[in-house]
């Protein structure tokens, strides 16, 4: 009997969820806006603000299709309603328990048989000054930092293909560097 996703181990994760980074697609924009429109049908009132982030949000740079989304919401929110809404609708909380609610990770396009066409990661929050806004504006109004996040995005896939967290991981120092300068920090 196959096993579920949630029962995989990383290493079989990673496997069946490789590390592909592809050029820029126009049509990502048009992708987050009608998922968009889907949340804020879904959850309501309680959104305060989405926002795409993650490199599908930066014109030009070469990204893994998966759309980011950074949706915050209010603090009175019932945070075990709106999990259920959204386990409901084909996401997937992605279980961190390092990060509880309300910093939540939902996951969708992520099948027994690998990526679907239309990938998300739906970050949940409550409304805050967060770092992926920053570093996203950073690369959407230098194009020389964007170049050089893509050149080391490129190197890191081939060298971390089947390991997510150590891609992740590789990115971080300039991810919090160019986030640094752009909080004029």
């Amino acid at each position: 009997m196959a096993k579920e996703l949630n029962e995989m181990s990383n290493e079989e994760l990673w496997k069946l969820f490789p590390i592909i980074l592809t050029d820029y697609d126009p049509e990502w924009p048009s992708v987050y806006a009608k998922q968009k429109a889907i949340l804020k049908n879904l959850i309501g009132k309680n959104i305060c603000r989405i926002r795409h982030i993650g490199s599908t949000s930066v014109p030009g740079l070469k990204a893994k299709p998966t759309i980011d989304i950074l949706m915050e919401i209010n603090e009175t929110t019932d945070i075990t309603e709106m999990s259920e809404k959204l386990k409901n609708n084909g996401w997937i909380l992605n279980d961190r328990p390092q990060q509880h609610a309300p910093h939540l990770l939902f996951l969708k396009g992520y099948t027994l048989d690998g990526f679907e066409n239309e990938v998300f990661h739906l970050h949940v929050r409550y409304v805050g000054d967060w770092d992926e806004i920053h570093f996203r504006n950073s690369l959407v109004n230098h194009s020389e930092t964007a170049k050089e996040y893509a050149e080391l995005k490129s190197v890191l896939a081939n060298k971390f293909r089947n390991d997510r967290d150590g891609y992740t991981e590789a990115k971080t120092d300039f991810i919090k560097k160019i986030t640094a300068t752009a909080r004029g920090k």
